[in-house]
């Protein structure tokens, strides 16, 4: 029995291991620069966190946060062009094609020491269901 509390205790330190080496740190000075941006932005945030757990279509997303649908739509091309967040598509009874988003980031880490600037992304894992 203590033997496999031990094995469960290593097992979960392997994971929070995983999960620190997955980050991705940003290295593109240009990249580094739209995901600042990104940051001082409200609504990027909003979107972002509103798409963390399912993926959700512009009108939900505008529904839900009280965003205007055409600012909505802008910010969502930045965010997929900034590689944050994820396109499906897919098509409803009436036939008419739709397309969701979804978060691609749980998280964004950043520290500036006034010489430097470090970006971290913390991939979003949650199942897409």
């Amino acid at each position: 029995m203590q033997c496999g509390l031990i094995d469960y205790i290593l097992f979960s330190q392997f994971l929070s291991m995983q999960e620190l080496i997955q980050t991705q740190k940003i290295v593109d000075d240009e990249r580094k620069q739209v995901i600042l941006e990104i940051l001082a932005d409200k609504y990027y945030k909003q979107i972002l966190y509103n798409t963390l757990e399912k993926p959700k279509s512009a009108m939900e997303i505008s529904n839900e946060k009280k965003i205007p649908i055409s600012t909505v739509y802008r910010r969502l091309q930045t965010l997929y062009d900034a590689k944050l967040l994820a396109i499906s598509g897919s098509i409803n009874q009436d036939g008419k094609k739709y397309f969701l988003y979804k978060s691609k980031v749980k998280s964004i880490s950043l520290k500036c020491d006034l010489e430097v600037t470090l970006v971290e992304l913390i991939p979003n894992k949650s199942n897409i269901n």
